[in-house]
């Protein structure tokens, strides 16, 4: 059946992918991954907060509605129309059997009146609502607590003049609301009142994201191993998982800032379940042992890409370079030994973390983690690393300056891990490796993104890659 989805006006890029993994998560876990029927209303730009979306169930509806996090609301749509007189008419023409159900004397309903693209004030709400006397509502009125919502929604003629998605024609909607996001989920674990926090820790909201891309439910085992601070695995205990995560740097998983601010303390600031365990371990030496496969459900995790913090893989500088050999940490020094590290490029970090996923994950769990992209790139699909395990489902991009975004990948696993697998990936590395641009190689991406650039040094070439048109920035962070 057909609902009309409304999102909230944030991270275009990431709200289908969001719904159409939520749907999979309340339909049918075992089905293969398959994108939902979408269609845009009337006149309407892709980019438009308004989508009708083909779903299963109401059921279905519903809870995704209850847990997505771009979602404002899912509606049973009962008319639309370019006027007034249209959306009558178009209600009228609904069928009884479907509207009868919620006019009955004995419940009780609220309407509200919601804008897109304008705001109107609160004497020509009321004037909207009693234009609805054609409906023939048989209930009690009930602001608070209604058993059923209804909403008129409206969007403005307004061109493309105002900085939101262009509208060309004026679009009228009322339709009963099968289920709305909660989104003071946001304020309880925003980062500013977080106990414990680093320069990289995960936005609350994308945090809630990713655990939603990754299908995350009770019961589940959900693994960072890049875990910092634990933003990540906080969304994922939030919603019911088992976490376990680990860091290259001992100080961050062990000490933080002492024994009433750390991992730990975040965990209970929220009353969340403590994860499971959190190591001091390399992605580039995991500490699994090696008939050890299919443990976790999902993977999670941001991977360093230096811009703000760069990766670091064991060894430190002279043994990498072969000045000093392989050494033992002596018993009576261990407790208070920081092992030495040494520069982990993005590529090889990269490899590493498919490596693990395809070996660690189980048949059908999924990999979600972010990549960066340079803008000049015309085509990043051609960039996007590639395991001989995984499906790649699903690509976010999120802006974040003239030069540079993220991406983010949802990846499922689709065939068991073997050495011949383990082969084939490798050699999808190095090929990877070769015909990849030099700053994932080289890990400095910072200069990459941060360095000015000269067209007349460049040559034309290279400067129309930066004039050429840019995805379009709407104002507003919540509309």
């Amino acid at each position: 059946m057909w609902y009309l989805c409304v999102f909230f006006h944030r991270l275009l890029d990431y709200r289908k992918a969001e719904v159409e993994s939520l749907a999979q998560l309340f339909s049918n876990e075992d089905q293969e991954y398959q994108c939902l029927q979408w269609r845009l209303p009337l006149h309407h730009h892709p980019d438009s907060p308004f989508h009708f979306v083909d779903l299963p169930s109401e059921d279905v509806a519903k809870s995704i509605a209850n847990r997505s996090i771009l979602v404002k609301g899912m509606y049973e749509l009962w008319g639309e129309g370019g006027s007034y007189e249209e959306l009558e008419e178009c209600i009228r023409n609904y069928p009884d059997e479907r509207k009868l159900p919620y006019l009955d004397s004995n419940s009780t309903f609220k309407i509200n009146v919601d804008t897109f693209g304008k705001v109107i004030s609160l004497q020509k709400q009321t004037q909207r609502i009693q234009g609805l006397s054609y409906i023939p509502f048989k209930g009690r009125v009930n602001l608070k607590n209604p058993e059923h919502k209804f909403w008129l929604m409206e969007t403005d003629d307004y061109g493309a003049s105002n900085g939101l998605p262009p509208m060309v024609q004026k679009r009228i909607f009322f339709g009963r609301e099968i289920g709305g996001a909660d989104r003071k989920l946001l304020p309880t674990y925003q980062l500013k009142s977080r106990t414990y926090l680093g320069p990289t820790a995960m936005d609350a909201e994308m945090a809630f994201l990713m655990a939603n891309q990754a299908l995350v439910t009770p019961g589940k085992l959900v693994y960072d191993p890049f875990v910092g601070t634990g933003s990540i695995l906080i969304a994922a205990a939030h919603f019911g998982a088992m976490t376990m995560g680990a860091d290259i740097d001992i100080r961050v998983v062990r000490d933080g800032r002492g024994p009433d601010c750390n991992v730990w303390s975040n965990f209970k600031q929220y009353g969340l379940p403590m994860p499971i365990a959190l190591l001091r371990a390399d992605n580039n030496l995991p500490p699994w042992r090696t008939g050890l496969k299919e443990v976790f459900d999902a993977i999670i995790c941001d991977p360093p890409y230096g811009v703000r913090a760069g990766g670091r893989k064991s060894g430190g500088r002279k043994l990498m370079k072969g000045v000093i050999g392989p050494y033992i940490v002596p018993d009576d020094k261990r407790t208070d030994h920081i092992p030495s590290t040494a520069s982990y490029s993005l590529v090889e970090c990269v490899h590493d973390l498919l490596d693990l996923a395809g070996r660690m994950l189980v048949m059908g769990g999924r990999l979600v983690f972010f990549y960066p992209v340079l803008s000049e790139d015309d085509n990043v699909d051609n960039h996007f690393p590639e395991h001989p395990c995984f499906k790649l489902i699903a690509t976010s991009e999120q802006i974040l300056s003239s030069r540079y975004s993220r991406v983010l990948l949802t990846m499922v696993k689709t065939s068991p891990y073997t050495e011949d697998i383990a082969e084939a990936a490798r050699l999808k590395h190095l090929d990877f490796k070769e015909n990849h641009l030099k700053w994932l190689e080289d890990g400095n991406l910072h200069s990459a993104v941060f360095s000015p650039t000269d067209p007349q040094s460049n040559g034309a070439a290279d400067h129309a890659k930066f004039t050429k048109e840019p995805k379009p920035k709407y104002r507003g962070k919540y509309v």
